[in-house]
């Protein structure tokens, strides 16, 4: 097959998004398809853009025997909620014209969100007969309305028409939950259309390590027990649930939070911590990808947390990596999440109420007390991980996809 993978994300962007379709591309090139990416320039946890990437509108490189084209996207402030939603048509027009002077494929895969991307690429493939599938990561405007980003009437109504017509066009919709299937067939989408494909870790980059590494060492970590919060801490995530449950786990003085990342509520989370004279705490920024296994072996438990607003059944893309790193996981998650299952079959960690500080430091305090139980969770989320999670089984399933869209159109 000859495939288009389109998407915003893309290495060395560093991002759950970014290095799933990375190694997606990577796995159809292995079987002996032709794999094109289209994509922005580099902007999304990159504070320094190599050279290469300084100049010009439009460029084409080749990554790990990838073909890789690249439109420069006009980036706005992320702080900005109007300005996020501007970017997000910006996203979807730049790489709509890159799809348009691209040579045919034989068929698509669009990552969404943005909604308007996989809106504008169904369309072209209309056009140019080009069937598409669509990869839904997060349900969008749903999740934006949960958050309160989105209020007004209109634009929720404008949006959900956009959602509805996605799903109409594309030849073929990808989710990664039963939970998110319920959604897109309940808002138009034909359930004979709509495959559960679960995202994947790759079981060989991560993978249980010494505790005591150069991560830990570097940081003093060794003689504490360290509960960490490795990605994005933005709207959704809930940061101040996790920094009130360390506020009330101030005097055991054996627990440390490890936070790494950045994010528009990163400067809300670490004012209250502050406010709150917390010292339990250590504060990083986004780490290059190649440490993040580091930073999984260095923690005794890690953690995953959603606002209580947020009733999408979302997974976290970091509790895969938890899970294949042999690390307990610690959740705080809305009822309605499907994380809470995944965590329920592999009884690999504990799961407390969305917004719940009170039974989240109870939760991490049980784990510090009883380190046995945190290491045979840990192993039983590896085990989960290798049975379910695999990248060689999840990016077959993505193949098949891929060929019953072809086999459709």
């Amino acid at each position: 097959m000859k495939v288009l993978l389109i998407t915003p994300y893309y290495p060395p962007e560093i991002g759950g998004a970014a290095h799933l379709m990375c190694e997606l591309a990577a796995s159809l090139r292995d079987r002996g398809h032709r794999v094109t990416v289209l994509t922005g320039y580099p902007r999304y946890n990159v504070k320094v853009a190599p050279p290469q990437y300084r100049r010009s509108f439009r460029m084409t490189e080749t990554l790990d025997g990838i073909e890789v084209k690249r439109a420069r996207i006009l980036t706005l402030p992320r702080s900005s909620m109007i300005g996020r939603g501007l970017e997000h048509f910006f996203v979807g027009a730049w790489l709509t014209a890159l799809a348009a002077v691209a040579p045919r494929a034989d068929a698509a895969m669009v990552l969404s969100p943005p909604l308007p991307l996989p809106w504008m690429i169904a369309g072209l493939g209309r056009v140019r007969r080009v069937p598409v599938v669509v990869n839904i990561q997060d349900l969008f405007p749903r999740e934006a309305v949960e958050l309160g980003m989105l209020t007004n009437k209109a634009l929720i109504a404008f949006f959900e028409a956009m959602e509805r017509q996605v799903y109409r066009w594309a030849a073929r919709i990808t989710v990664h939950s039963p939970g998110n299937k319920g959604h897109v067939v309940a808002r138009g989408g034909a359930g004979g259309r709509v495959d559960v494909v679960g995202n994947w870790i790759d079981l060989d980059r991560i993978r249980p390590g010494a505790r005591a590494n150069a991560f830990s060492r570097r940081y003093g970590l060794d003689d504490r027990f360290v509960v960490s919060y490795a990605g994005t801490m933005g709207w959704a995530q809930d940061m101040g649930t996790i920094v009130k449950s360390a506020a009330l786990l101030r005097d055991r003085k054996e627990i440390l939070f490890l936070f790494v990342g950045d994010g528009v509520e990163k400067g809300k989370a670490q004012a209250l911590s502050l406010e709150l004279g917390l010292a339990n705490m250590l504060w990083l920024p986004t780490q290059p990808w190649s440490v993040y296994p580091e930073i999984l072996a260095a923690s005794d438990a890690c953690l995953i947390n959603l606002c209580p607003e947020l009733r999408t059944p979302v997974v976290p893309s970091k509790l895969l990596s938890i899970m294949a790193a042999g690390r307990p996981v610690v959740a705080s998650l809305p009822a309605e999440s499907d994380a809470r299952g995944m965590i329920a079959d592999a009884a690999s960690g504990i799961t407390v109420g969305a917004g719940e500080e009170r039974a989240l430091a109870e939760a991490i305090g049980r784990l510090a007390s009883d380190r046995g139980l945190g290491r045979e969770m840990g192993r039983r989320g590896r085990a989960y991980a290798e049975a379910n999670l695999s990248r060689e089984f999840c990016t077959g399933q993505m193949e098949s996809v891929l060929k019953k869209a072809i086999g459709d159109s």
